[in-house]
């Protein structure tokens, strides 16, 4: 595959507003971003890349004060799966309960639950706060032999963690091709069985469930206009993970999930980024 390379210039240049655009170009078709002195250099593949769609992202940026404007050049030929994977990828370690990393990592700390993924370069640096805060959730919830749905599964790190906690059957769906073929690859890597991985949005979900438990870290849109296909595939007491948007977005959230008959429990929050979770009372 051809890609592109964009160096993304941002004033202030500062964690949180990179991780922001990180998020923000992962949803026009950016794969793996590495942070440099000036910003973000960022990939995407040639034939996805719509520069239109790119300067509306940025012109829409959420954070005030900020300015970021950006070059682009094609990206050299190689493989560049093998070396985001080799140089970027660090492992994420949760507390001393669980830790994720590639086959190509050494002295990595013990932990609980021990996850292995081969990341792709839809594996981006830009989700890794909403990745562990419902990691943190999942290892505070009773998960053993209750069913489960991954919206939105990526790399499937979240339902192969919840099957080892004892979560069965688990479902996992992604919109992305490359994402299902990927969770395929990891699950076996883990050597854990009852996952169901598929390709589809959420009108996917249609005769599917009732779930146990539903997680959905995608983005704040997206769950806005999906929750309510959530909800069809709960029954009384399940409950719903939600993540992939800021706390400033939880109003929203909560205001759309109340309308579906769910029931707020809590929140958690890293970096700004949030994570809620729901029950629904039916």
């Amino acid at each position: 595959m051809k890609y592109f390379e964009f160096t993304f210039r941002t004033q202030p240049c500062t964690e949180t507003v990179n991780d922001v655009l990180a998020a923000i170009l992962g949803e026009v078709g950016f794969e793996s971003f590495v942070e440099c002195e000036s910003g973000l250099t960022a990939y995407i593949q040639q034939t996805l890349c719509d520069e239109n769609a790119i300067k509306i992202a940025i012109a829409e940026f959420p954070l005030p004060d900020t300015d970021i404007t950006y070059t682009y050049t094609e990206a050299e030929d190689k493989d560049w799966n093998e070396e985001w994977e080799k140089n970027f990828f660090q492992p994420i370690i949760i507390g001393n309960r669980c830790v994720i990393h590639s086959t190509f990592h050494q002295d990595v700390p013990k932990a609980e639950y021990d996850i292995i993924i081969n990341p792709q370069m839809a594996f981006g640096t830009g989700h890794h706060e909403t990745t562990s805060l419902i990691i943190e959730e999942l290892l505070d919830s009773e998960l053993k032999d209750k069913s489960l749905l991954d919206m939105g599964c990526g790399t499937s790190i979240l339902a192969i963690l919840a099957r080892m906690r004892g979560a069965r059957p688990c479902t996992a769906i992604d919109i992305d091709e490359w994402c299902v073929r990927n969770s395929i690859e990891n699950i076996e890597l883990n050597h854990v069985d009852d996952i169901a991985v598929s390709e589809g949005d959420a009108s996917s979900l249609t005769g599917k469930g009732p779930f146990d438990v539903i997680i959905a870290n995608i983005n704040r849109n997206i769950l806005l206009n999906d929750m309510k296909k959530y909800v069809a595939c709960m029954h009384t007491n399940s409950e719903l993970y939600m993540s992939g948007f800021y706390v400033d977005d939880i109003a929203a959230i909560r205001e759309e999930a109340e309308k579906n008959g769910l029931t707020f429990v809590h929140y958690k929050e890293k970096n700004r980024w949030a994570e809620v979770k729901f029950i629904y009372k039916g």
